[in-house]
């Protein structure tokens, strides 16, 4: 998946930023609207998953290169 309307970058960043930075652009976005986040902060698979669960938005790929993270959200 390549389609996306806002980038986190949160390469770099130690749990939990990468989150809560995702977090804080879901709550700017309109349903609908894909996010895509970049993480390489291993933590970050676990604290998505657990996210997407307790969430109504869904995760339409979880993408893992070498030790980057990839994950495309979209808000419901």
């Amino acid at each position: 998946m390549s389609q996306n309307d806002y980038l986190v970058d949160a390469s770099g960043e130690a749990c939990p930023m990468p989150l809560l930075k995702a977090k804080m652009q879901l709550n700017k976005m309109a349903v609908g609207e894909i996010l895509k986040v970049i993480a390489t902060d291993a933590g970050s698979v676990r604290d998505f998953a657990a996210f997407i669960g307790l969430t109504s938005h869904e995760l339409l790929e979880s993408i893992t290169s070498d030790e980057t993270f990839i994950y495309f959200i979209k808000k419901h």
